[in-house]
């Protein structure tokens, strides 16, 4: 898997990190067990500081995507029971998002179409 970093993007560069590693497993290109490149490693290939692979590791660990191993790095954890948490954290950022689009004049129907055409493009295979 390719990560591309964009640094005149206003999202920081750990959450292209992060967001890339995510659509990944969510194509399955990256599979539950793998292995992410060490910290330093992933740097020195992306030509970035350290603390940001480590900061785009930490908020990946945190919101259960990955766990970090020490000595042995971050592995791609197993998918998680979707639960009550999951869908609290997930509401918190979709919510947002939802009433944006509303209030630039998109009906439902765009939103869900939107939504569909989203998963559709994530679920192609590279």
């Amino acid at each position: 898997m390719i990560i591309r970093i964009e640094p005149d993007s206003d999202i920081p560069i750990y959450e292209q990190i992060s967001n890339q590693i995510v659509e990944g497993i969510a194509r399955g290109l990256i599979q539950p067990g793998d292995s992410l490149p060490s910290v330093r490693a992933f740097a020195a290939d992306l030509g970035i500081n350290m603390h940001t692979v480590n900061k785009s590791y930490h908020l990946l660990e945190k919101k259960g995507i990955i766990t970090i191993v020490p000595k042995s790095g971050a592995i791609i954890s197993s998918p998680l029971d979707f639960n009550e948490i999951s869908f609290g954290r997930l509401k918190a950022v979709y919510k947002p998002l939802i009433a944006e689009s509303l209030v630039v004049g998109m009906s439902k129907e765009q939103i869900h179409e939107l939504i569909s055409s989203i998963i559709q493009d994530i679920k192609k295979r590279n």
